[in-house]
């Protein structure tokens, strides 16, 4: 991104890779289902679970969502500012909070992305784990865990603001705290989708 001087993407890059944690994340629900259950853990059953084809497209519609973002910031930036090259971090915040094109960009790209993180965390929050556990079909899955997000709103923004903040986290350590970040938000995940379930 930064070698074709696409770095005014990283942000929604990053906010991409949000999205389809989940779908990352799939191999360690299968982990934490195996170990509270007591049932035989396997390295192989861990890549290829049961219900795959629903996986796949819960994924591709994550997928989906992911580079449409990416696309839409693109886009906001060429419609504000033209062909103008970025301008580099260093001068990225004067850039946002002096400029009148840049406060459009504050505005409008908070407005947008706004909706796109709130529409994927819906999608993605449980509908992996409703697919693995309670073997739904994709649709099934994904509007349950719209329904689960939607009616449990404080808890899942509590969730969400912590998600988002352990990313943060990682970002600063060059994301190298992933390493030990990812694993335990997957687990975390899991133990969240328990709960909810009352189990």
């Amino acid at each position: 991104m930064f070698v074709i001087d696409w770095a005014q993407i990283l942000f929604p890059a990053l906010a991409g890779f949000l999205v389809v944690g989940p779908l990352l994340a799939t191999g360690l629900y299968v982990k934490s289902q195996r170990l509270a259950s007591g049932a035989r853990l396997s390295f192989g059953g861990m890549l290829f679970p049961r219900g795959g084809m629903h996986l796949f497209f819960v994924g591709a519609v994550l997928m989906t969502l992911m580079l449409i973002w990416v696309r839409a910031a693109v886009l906001l930036y060429a419609l504000l500012f033209g062909w103008r090259p970025f301008p580099g971090f260093d001068q990225v915040t004067t850039m946002l909070l002096t400029t009148p094109e840049g406060i459009s960009k504050l505005v409008v790209g908070t407005a947008i992305g706004g909706l796109f993180a709130a529409f994927s965390f819906a999608i993605g929050a449980f509908s992996i784990p409703l697919v693995l556990d309670r073997h739904h079909d994709a649709f099934s899955a994904i509007g349950l865990s719209m329904s689960f997000v939607t009616n449990n709103i404080p808890a899942t923004l509590v969730w969400a603001a912590l998600v988002v903040g352990l990313v943060l986290v990682s970002l600063v350590t060059g994301l190298l705290g992933l390493i030990i970040i990812f694993p335990l938000l997957g687990h975390a995940t899991w133990h969240a989708y328990l709960a909810e379930q009352g189990e």
